[in-house]
């Protein structure tokens, strides 16, 4: 089992690997110059060389994606003598940096990840992502909750009843939802349910995250504004799931432990939720764990539609504005909990199925 975890860490590795080198080639390329970006189209050429040396942009590609890794890395190598060297640990990019081994005027370092400061806001990527993070991580769990629930709920009933009216429904609605696009669904919800059907909902169109209380201590939640973002956002999910749940109960229900479990009088609840529904789980697990890291990535649309102040709102204003860290950093973020999640993933079929790590 530890050569299992081993390889599914390894390979996980790899795609981080090849995601920042995409990311940064991809960036790197595009026009546009930071420097000015910074200091504005009237800035002078001694500013804009001054800055553009200060972002190592005066090396070549190579150094910078070198150096961009070793940014990124929790383990890098920095000079700690010379603070004109370009691998300098500067105390204000590497916070809580912890030197291990030093070798001359370098040592091997301990610190967080580093994904550089945002052009327009100076602020540090980190704490950018780490502020917008909680609140699309909330939408996208409530959405893919909702989702889970439903569409196993609708798909058990769809297989128990398979042909019927409730089966022939359940197929047309998912097929429905499945071909729906986020953004274009996130404009008519929106419009529907709380411009249209506003006075019968009491749900605000573009209504904000949070509220001041009414002895003005603070703000807190408005919860009833999650509601249509993370209806929006569960759709798709929730018409895949249907759908999984569906065609993997009606092949589980058709085993021949299944017959036996019939032929001994067994209720059909007692088959449903002690055999069958756990065997069938399989396929929906998967696309749950590919559907959660995905919705944060989705929810840029359907955030920006509804105002909700998430990861969504962040990329679409990096973009506008041409701030290129903001962007990358919010990538490699989305990258790693995907990565993550399918790592996680993996490692628990290989506890629940032992011939998958025989495979």
């Amino acid at each position: 089992m530890l050569q299992f975890i081993v390889k599914r860490l390894f390979y996980g590795f790899l795609v981080l690997l090849g995601v920042i080198s995409v990311v940064f080639m991809l960036f790197n390329v595009l026009p546009g110059d930071p420097a000015r970006m910074m200091l504005g189209q009237r800035a002078d050429m001694a500013s804009v060389e001054a800055i553009n040396k200060d972002l190592g942009r005066d090396k070549t590609l190579l150094t910078q994606y070198f150096n961009y890794l070793n940014d990124l890395s929790i383990l890098s190598i920095h000079n700690v003598k010379d603070a004109q060297n370009y691998w300098y640990l500067d105390t204000s990019k590497y916070s809580n940096a912890i030197k291990i081994i030093p070798f001359g005027s370098y040592s091997l370092v301990l610190k967080k990840p580093y994904l550089r400061r945002s052009y327009q806001s100076k602020r540090m990527v980190t704490e950018i992502i780490t502020e917008a993070f909680p609140k699309t991580a909330l939408l996208a769990g409530v959405a893919m909750l909702f989702a889970f629930i439903i569409g196993v709920t609708v798909g058990v009933f769809a297989a128990i009843y398979k042909d019927g009216f409730f089966d022939r429904t359940s197929l047309v609605i998912s097929a429905f939802g499945m071909s729906l696009p986020s953004f274009f669904a996130a404009i008519l919800i929106a419009w529907l349910f709380a411009y249209v059907l506003s006075a019968y909902t009491g749900l605000s169109m573009f209504g904000s995250m949070y509220t001041v209380d009414d002895f003005g201590n603070g703000e807190h939640l408005d919860l009833k504004n999650l509601i249509l973002p993370a209806f929006t956002l569960g759709i798709r999910p929730l018409a895949v799931i249907v759908e999984l749940t569906r065609s993997s109960m009606l092949e589980v229900l058709s085993q021949d432990y299944i017959r036996t479990a019939k032929a001994k009088g067994l209720s059909t609840y007692h088959i449903i939720t002690r055999h069958a529904l756990k065997n069938a789980m399989n396929p929906v697990i998967t696309a749950v764990s590919g559907w959660l890291a995905s919705l944060m990535a989705g929810a840029v649309f359907v955030e920006y539609v509804f105002d909700w102040k998430g990861v969504g709102v962040v990329i679409v204003d990096a973009l506008e504005k041409y701030d290129f860290p903001v962007v990358m950093g919010v990538l490699l973020f989305i990258s790693i909990i995907l990565v993550i999640i399918n790592i996680f993933v993996d490692i628990l079929y290989g506890f629940l199925d032992p011939r998958i790590r025989l495979s």
